[in-house]
Parts: structure tokens; C-alpha cells; sequence
């Protein structure tokens, strides 16, 4: 039955030799049940990421190259998962009254577009009609609903999985020599940068005289930390420039360093704690650790359902 289900597909595609038709033919990638999947559809699919990729991989062709045909690929593999998921839900009975889509339509447009003229002007641009738009909704809004009623959200991870996990990562879960700092930034004022210098020194023997540092960089810190004190909380080696780091790793917890006087800017560190190079404890990591597995098992289940959807239904990869 499936043979000759496909015979006849790629025969009405063929025009029955038909010039126009044999083109569409060499153009289709996969067939799932009575529908045909086109390459057209697919790079429609994936236009959306082509010009981040082509960011990402300016100057590197070969990498962009594989980029696209692996973004290729997988809009392929939705497409063809779009097609299983709406062919089981008119093979089961299912019904989705109008008025539902209608109010994911206006949904889409508020969202999207702002206003239905707006909506009309740039489905115009793009070839787009109002129907083949409703339809979009349509399809994407049951292949949600069929996703999120096949695949329960409420996974349970268990805290045995969880140390299971973590025991096999713990090199993932390995941090460097860590201290607890608070930062005041004070930028350079390009016409009298002495003007910078002086204020830090300043700042910093307010600070011997007992005004605390959070105090100090509450007033005068010219960073995004300023309303927290300069609190930069635990960071390594690493997240800091060389002259920052070098400075910050030689203070003990409890000292403040002298005026650090870079090219752009004057810096005062404190640090407030230090730890040693030390693997993160399991308490730390947990709920990272849960919310990894739970996304694992949801990428089986859902692997698992749509290959029961594949056995059920006709479905070619051309």
C-alpha cells in the first residue's frame, strides 16, 4: 500500500511528464502521508536564521556553508515532524473550533504585526495571503497543543538521577580560585584625567578613615554596579583584565588596594572572601542539574513519540 501510495504522489508530481511539474519533483525533500515537501519550503523555513549564521560566520565560508546546510537539515526534520503531528490529529478525531483560531490569529497579529492593516501590508511583501496565514497559525498552534499533550510537562527527575549526574560531571562543575569583590570605577574625564586620580585617592583615604568601601561606591562608582555597593560578587581570574586580576588575587580578604590607574579609568578593589580552586558542592548545582535532565527526557520522549508517528504514517525522505 505504501509503494503504491508513493508511486502515485511522485506520478501527479510528474505532470505525467510535464516539464513544469518534473522540476517541482527534483525539488521535494521528503513526502510525509499525501503531502509534499519542498526544498522552496524548507529555505523559507530556515531564511529567518541564514543572516545571523552569515554574521556569525563572516570570513569563514566553509563554516557558514555547514552552518546553513545543518540549519537546512533540521528545518527539514520540523517540517517533516509539523506534517506527522497534523496528520495524527485529523487521523484521531481531533476538532479545533474556529473561534480558537481566531483568537490565536489576533494573538499573532498584536504580537507580529501590531495591527491587521500592518499585517496585510507585510504579508503582501512577503506572497503571503490572509488565508495561507491562517493556516500557518493553525497548523503551528495544533502542533503545540499535540506536543504538549503527548509529551507531559511534569517530569519527575529524582534526586538518585541528579547524584548520578553530578558524579559524572564533576569536571564541568570545577571553578578556579575565586574572591568575593567589590569594585569603584571612577572613568577618566578626557580634558583632566589628574582631576580622576586625585578623587580615588581621596575616596580611598576616606575609606582608611572608616567609611566603608559598599559606602564609598554607593557615592561615587561609575559602573553598573554602583547601587550595589561595586559588588561584583564571587569571580575568577579570568573575568577580570591582567592588571585588575593581578591586583585583586595579591589582596587578602578585609584589604583594599591602592588607586589603580589604567588608560581609561581609576580603580579601588576590596575583597571581601577568598576560596580556593574547589568543585562546586551538589547543593549549588542542583537545580542546574534537574532542569538539564528534564530537558534530556523531554527531547526523548518527544524523539519517541514522533518515531511512532513515523511508523504510522507514509513518510519518505527524498
Amino acid at each position: 500500500m505504501k509503494i503504491v501510495r508513493l508511486i502515485t504522489v511522485l506520478a501527479v508530481m510528474c505532470g505525467l511528464g510535464c516539464p513544469g511539474h518534473a522540476e517541482l519533483a527534483d525539488g521535494v525533500k521528503a513526502i510525509v502521508n499525501d503531502t509534499v515537501i519542498t526544498l522552496a519550503q524548507v529555505e523559507d523555513f530556515t531564511s529567518p536564521v541564514i543572516e545571523t549564521l552569515r554574521r556569525q560566520y563572516a570570513g569563514d565560508p566553509d563554516g557558514y556553508e555547514k552552518a546553513v546546510n545543518a540549519a537546512i537539515g533540521d528545518s527539514l526534520e520540523q517540517l517533516v515532524e509539523r506534517q506527522l503531528i497534523l496528520h495524527s490529529f485529523e487521523v484521531d478525531g481531533y476538532k479545533l473550533p474556529d473561534t480558537v483560531i481566531d483568537d490565536a490569529v489576533q494573538e499573532r497579529i498584536r504580537e507580529r504585526f501590531g495591527d491587521r492593516v500592518t499585517m496585510i501590508k507585510t504579508l503582501q511583501a512577503q506572497g503571503m495571503t490572509v488565508e495561507q496565514f491562517r493556516k500557518e497559525v493553525r497548523d503551528q498552534y495544533i502542533e503545540a497543543a499535540m506536543r504538549n499533550q503527548n509529551v507531559s510537562r511534569e517530569i519527575i527527575i529524582s534526586p538518585y538521577k541528579v547524584q548520578v549526574y553530578y558524579q559524572g560531571h564533576l569536571s564541568d562543575y570545577k571553578v578556579d580560585d575565586e574572591i568575593k569583590l567589590r569594585m569603584i570605577t571612577l572613568n577618566k574625564d578626557s580634558d583632566n584625567p589628574t582631576n580622576t586620580y586625585k578623587l580615588a585617592n581621596e575616596i580611598l583615604s576616606e575609606i582608611k578613615k572608616g567609611a566603608t568601601f559598599a559606602q564609598m561606591a554607593r557615592l561615587y562608582s561609575q559602573d553598573a554596579q554602583q547601587s550595589q555597593g561595586g559588588d561584583r560578587g564571587w569571580v575568577e581570574r579570568p573575568v577580570l583584565r591582567k592588571a585588575l586580576a593581578d591586583a585583586a588575587f595579591a589582596l587578602k580578604p578585609g584589604e583594599t588596594s591602592g588607586v589603580i590607574d589604567l588608560p581609561e579609568a581609576c580603580y579601588l578593589l576590596y575583597v571581601e572572601d577568598a576560596r580556593k580552586a574547589h568543585v562546586k558542592p551538589l547543593s549549588e548545582v542542583w537545580a542546574g542539574i534537574e532542569k538539564t535532565l528534564r530537558t534530556e527526557e523531554q527531547t526523548r520522549l518527544q524523539k519517541q513519540w514522533i518515531e511512532s508517528l513515523k511508523r504510522k504514517t507514509f513518510c519518505r525522505y527524498l
